[in-house]
This record gives structure tokens, sequence and C-alpha cells, in this order.
């Protein structure tokens, strides 16, 4: 009985110093309030309204992380991106400690359900290997995500932007991948990022919603790949109506001449809509590109600003 009355009582002061910090610190090595991520994700009441910051000391943290809905306006914060490491090895194939068979969906190092989450300053990343199959780091779904100089590496399938509704916005991060290793519904802005491909395969696969104006934009970002690639396309569509657009960005040789792929369904061709304005690089042949992609004109561009794109939301980091 008394150890029972104890730990309710630490559990109450635990919740009244909660209630009365918007700042969590987690380190490895004891010196914060917790020793893991997803113990201060655990933290964070349903239905938060209180924006908490959890800062994330230097480590590499193996963990499978959820924060759930209703836990919003979390912002992660880490020491520096090459040394705060979220990882995990999940991949589809597994089995989850409950039984169950790990799918595209379940496959994350890191699940974000809540809505007006940031990051900076983090590596997010899922380390199950080149051979693994599809094996996301994060499955961004809530809405009004924010990420700033942040890092996410895998191999298939790396950033899974999940929900139609959802607004995202990447700012001077670092992704890598092998095959459709953007994809999803959500309608995201990437800006002054580097793509790098690790495989001759696809950098995207967009599941845009017809209903939706913007998919993937890409603003002022680098595409890179291993020396040795040749033939990598922006990407294909995951759904007919995907659409993803490359303005201003820098586009290296490992792209091929044409640019974009149908997912051998030419139906899609008349549907999918791929474009791209004033791209520079080696990458970068827009007299070659397929017929069914498009150069916008001037004009065309300018309707791609954040305001056009997210509407009543003003990302942070801008």
């Amino acid at each position: 009985m008394m150890r029972q009355l104890l730990t309710i009582i630490l559990l109450g002061i635990a919740t009244v110093v909660f209630s009365q910090t918007k700042n969590i610190t987690v380190a490895k090595d004891g010196t914060g309030l917790y020793t893991s991520v997803q113990q201060a994700l655990d933290a964070v009441p349903e239905g938060n309204i209180v924006p908490t910051t959890i800062i994330i000391k230097k480590g590499i943290y193996k963990e499978r992380l959820v924060l759930a809905a209703g836990k919003n306006k979390v912002h992660l914060i880490g020491e520096d991106p090459s040394n705060t490491i979220l990882t995990f090895d999940n991949h589809t194939g597994s089995i989850l400690p409950n039984g169950d068979t790990v799918n595209t969906y379940t496959s994350a190092s890191f699940f974000i359900h809540a809505n007006d989450f940031s990051a900076e300053n983090i590596t997010i990343d899922n380390n199950a290997g080149f051979n693994a199959g599809q094996a996301v780091a994060v499955f961004a779904q809530g809405d009004r995500l924010a990420f700033n100089n942040c890092r996410f590496t895998g191999f298939q399938d790396v950033l899974f932007c999940s929900a139609e509704n959802s607004r995202q916005y990447y700012r001077n991060c670092y992704i890598e991948g092998t095959t459709d290793f953007i994809f999803g519904p959500a309608t995201v802005v990437f800006q002054d990022c580097h793509i790098h491909s690790k495989k001759n395969s696809h950098v995207t696969a967009a599941s845009t919603p017809a209903t939706k104006a913007y998919g993937f934009v890409f603003l002022d970002c680098k595409l890179t790949g291993d020396t040795s690639l040749h033939n990598v396309s922006l990407g294909r569509p995951w759904r007919p109506y995907a659409s993803v657009s490359y303005l201003r960005c820098e586009i290296g040789p490992h792209i091929i001449p044409e640019g974009w792929n149908n997912w051998k369904n030419p139906a899609n061709e008349a549907t999918a809509r791929f474009s791209e304005y004033r791209n520079s690089g080696a990458g970068a042949q827009p007299a070659q590109r397929v017929a069914w992609s498009r150069q916008l004109t001037d004009d065309q561009a300018k309707l791609f600003t954040l305001k056009n794109i997210f509407n009543d939301w003003s990302p942070p980091f801008q």
C-alpha cells in the first residue's frame, strides 16, 4: 500500500512539474528529465495546448517513436543534426511485438500523428538497410508540420508524407534514400533542401488527390546522387493525379534526360501533374523532358508561394 501511495504521489509531482514547464530535456547520460525521447513524448498531455519544447542532447536514440494525435504543439530541438540521431530498424515483413506483420504504414522509426509539430537540428533515420525493402524514417501524418536543418536518412520510402489534408514544410534539410524516398498525398514544400539519391530509381512517388492544387513543391533545392548513378527519375505517380514541381533547383547528372516516369502506366500521363521551372545543372534538360510534363511560365511560377500553397498556415523557419 505504501509503495502504491508513493507512486501516486510521485506521478502527481511529475504532472505538476510538467504542467508548469514548457521545456523538457532528454539526455542519455541522465542529465535531463528523461533518458529516452519516447518518455518525453509520452509526458505531453492529450489535447495539449501549451507549446512544449523538447531539447534532445547529443546521442544515438534507438527507439520506435510515436507522437500520438492530440499531443499537439511539440517542438523538438537537437544539439546538432550530425550527432543527435533518432533511429530504428522497422521494415516491411518484420514482426511487431503484438504479432502483426509490418507494412509500409507501420514501418516507420518515428510516427507523427499530432498537429503543429516542429523539429530542428535532428537526424531521423531508419537503419534497416539497403535490402530491407520499405523502411520509413518518418511517417508524417499531422497537419502543420515543420522541419529545419534536419536530416532524414535511410533507403526505400524514407519520408512518408502520409495524409491528404496534411501540410508540411521542410527548410534547409537533407533527405536521402533509394526508391520513392519522398512519397505520399500531403501538400509539402521543400525549400533550400539537399535531396540525395542512393540508387537508380525514383526520387518521389506522390499520390496527390485530384482536389489538391499542390503536392510536392521543391524550391531552390539541390539534387545529387551517388557517383555511379545515371538512371534516376524526378518522380513517378503513385496515384493518377500526382503533383510534383521543381522550381529553380540544381539537378545533377544522375537524373535522366526525360525527367519523369509513368510507373509503367501510360494512362497516368493524362493526369499526372509534373512541372519544372528554370532548373539548372546537368540533369536539367527541358528540351528532352517527357511531353506530358511541363515547363512553367513566369506567371505560372509566381503562383508557387507559401501563402498560395498553405493557405491560412504560415510555417515557422521561413
